[in-house]
């Protein structure tokens, strides 16, 4: 008898302010993930999230970028 199971996640990096981050700490129980957290608000709160989508704007944004990908490069290659 042979079992395979091939599991396949797929992952999404996003970028938040940092005051953002701090009220979400708040939201999030002690052991959950961001992922349920965004998980669990979203199942309660989806068109209040969606009327934040694009509602932030940025000063350097090309700029921003590049340094994200940057860092992102980094940490997969060291």
């Amino acid at each position: 008898m042979c079992l395979n199971i091939n599991i396949t996640m797929s992952f999404k990096t996003i970028t938040i302010k940092k005051n953002v981050y701090e009220k979400l700490l708040t939201l999030k129980k002690k052991d959950e993930s961001f992922s349920a957290l965004f998980e669990r608000l979203s199942n309660k709160n989806i068109d209040a999230l969606r009327k934040l989508r694009g509602c932030t704007s940025y000063k350097n944004k090309e700029k921003m970028l590049k340094e994200i990908y940057n860092k992102r490069k980094e940490k997969r290659y060291g």
